[in-house]
């Protein structure tokens, strides 16, 4: 049993891998990152949006991010190529508890990806490491996103509540347990 942050983990099932980002990673991340489709029900500090050079953030999230316990992002591959990536991040310690999100690069939506990404991630947590709860977020609209999380037994805890995603005004929320 490893602790949250103790490695930079490499899951996978079938067609899907998810890996820690390479430098070769670049290009397709900066192209998902430039798609409005994919940040319309995400929050605004996402790490990779930080940077204008998507090999900074690269550096950034395998880096610094990791380091300092306040995220591991990993890329999300469908036959080894690029499809988009998965976050684990809100970890505190004390609790054993971390937040799960993912985010696909829009010419892999509705094809699973997101489901399977998710399985693995919640295998992966409660099956080798010390975490013990689970949390995800997602804005109320985005009922595709909320269907990835059900399918994964995740349950609503509440609805509708304010939530500080980097937007001039608070954004509503649904918050995920599993």
């Amino acid at each position: 049993m490893v602790r949250l942050f103790d490695e930079m983990p490499e899951l996978g099932s079938g067609n899907i891998s998810i890996r820690p980002l390479a430098p070769c990673d670049s290009t397709p991340l900066g192209a998902m990152t430039r798609d409005p489709k994919v940040y319309r029900y995400l929050p605004t500090f996402l790490a990779e949006l930080q940077f204008s050079d998507p090999s900074d953030a690269i550096a950034y999230i395998n880096g610094e991010l990791f380091a300092n316990k306040e995220s591991i992002i990993l890329g999300v591959f469908e036959d080894g190529v690029f499809a988009g990536l998965a976050e684990f991040y809100g970890y505190k310690e004390q609790i054993a508890k971390t937040c799960v999100g993912y985010r696909l690069a829009s010419g892999s939506w509705g094809r699973g990806i997101a489901s399977c990404t998710v399985g693995l991630m919640v295998d992966y947590l409660y099956g080798r490491t010390n975490i013990e709860i689970i949390t995800a977020s997602t804005m109320v609209e985005n009922l595709a996103s909320a269907r990835v999380l059900e399918k994964n037994g995740f349950e609503v805890t509440a609805r509708a509540v304010a939530e500080d995603w980097g937007y001039e005004e608070p954004t509503v929320a649904d918050k995920w347990f599993r």
